[in-house]
């Protein structure tokens, strides 16, 4: 009896935390200019696709404007690359980004590792993954 009693009081706020980490609130959303003002916290950026540059070591996405003026960028490493399809299709796509913002020589960005963290919206549609 007292073996069952520990276990239960061992499994109950595991339980509890698991229950809390699937059910923890989205990112708030923000505009690509106020990125810049947040810095190591977790939010979705929103903004349309003003430029994508395809490098062999990089693949960079600006939003609103292309470089050097964009106010946000995406970043994906080549180990990601293959897994967000046409990444072309994606200029001039409303997208929200998601993910922790870095400053980059003074530039917002957040790098993307998974294809969860970028959503296209196109009118009411919002799907996971880039136009084909």
């Amino acid at each position: 009896m007292k073996k069952t009693f520990i276990l239960i009081s061992l499994l109950v706020p595991l339980i509890s935390w698991a229950a809390d980490s699937t059910n923890s609130p989205a990112p708030a959303k923000i505009g690509t200019k106020a990125a810049i003002d947040h810095y190591d916290q977790l939010l979705t950026v929103t903004g349309t696709v003003a430029q994508v540059t395809i490098r062999p070591a990089i693949v960079f996405i600006n939003l609103d404007q292309p470089y050097p003026d964009s106010p946000f960028a995406a970043v994906i490493h080549p180990d990601a690359t293959n897994q967000f399809g046409d990444l072309k299709a994606l200029k001039g796509k409303s997208v929200e980004i998601t993910g922790k913002i870095k400053n980059y020589h003074d530039h917002p960005e957040i790098i993307m590792d998974h294809t969860n963290q970028l959503v296209v919206v196109t009118g009411t549609l919002t799907t996971n993954a880039p136009a084909k």
